[in-house]
């Protein structure tokens, strides 16, 4: 009696967690809605703050959110890297990228402390255009924002990112988009010597809340 009790509950026990598997698994996959989707995707990167383009299992946490071309533009940036780092043996030399956030900006906007979604915008090409609003808050407990804005393609019937674009904050700036990031430097997988921070430092401007 005591030995069917014991197969009982460990069929249960056994029940139990391949539908918790099952039910972790269906919870970890992104929303298929653009608001929804981008949403979840700012709050890994508020949790986060991944600098740089991400790797090993931190690129994992990203990667079912990011369109197949953005993530061939991504592996061409890492060859580009790697080719760097073979260029600049010497290790006092700053390697690009070290402080850019993917999804926010270079800087202090690879950190942001919050964001909120503010407005989706259908465009012509069937592209979905979503805008975010991030905050960072300063020591002293000043908060400054900027925006992005995430490009949403679907593919296989789902909206995944294809692109970022950091909008500018003041008339003199320019809007700068993450495709530009991962090529600024880079002839496909060889670095040709022009810094991404040549390209875009000093574009973007703050703004108080």
């Amino acid at each position: 009696m005591n030995f069917l009790r014991f197969l009982l509950l460990l069929l249960l026990t056994k029940s139990f967690a391949l539908g918790q598997a099952a039910s972790n698994s269906k919870a970890a996959t992104p929303p298929n809605e653009p608001a929804a989707l981008v949403r979840s995707i700012y709050n890994e990167v508020v949790a986060r703050h991944p600098l740089g383009v991400p790797g090993g299992a931190a690129f994992q946490v990203f990667k079912p959110y990011l369109s197949k071309t953005l993530l061939n533009r991504i592996d061409i940036n890492i060859a580009c890297q790697d080719d760097w780092g073979r260029k600049h043996p010497d290790r006092d030399s700053k390697p690009p990228f070290l402080e850019f956030g993917l999804f926010s900006g270079d800087d202090l906007r690879a950190e942001p402390s919050s964001f909120q979604i503010e407005k989706e915008e259908s465009e012509k090409d069937g592209y979905i255009r979503v805008y975010v609003k991030l905050t960072h808050d300063d020591p002293g407990g000043s908060q400054w924002s900027w925006q992005v804005a995430a490009i949403l393609v679907q593919e296989a019937g789902h909206f995944v990112v294809d692109d970022v674009i950091y909008l500018k904050g003041r008339p003199q700036d320019v809007d700068i988009r993450l495709s530009e990031y991962l090529s600024a430097g880079c002839d496909g997988a060889h670095w040709s010597g022009t810094a991404t921070s040549e390209r875009t430092r000093g574009k973007f401007g703050k703004s108080t809340i």
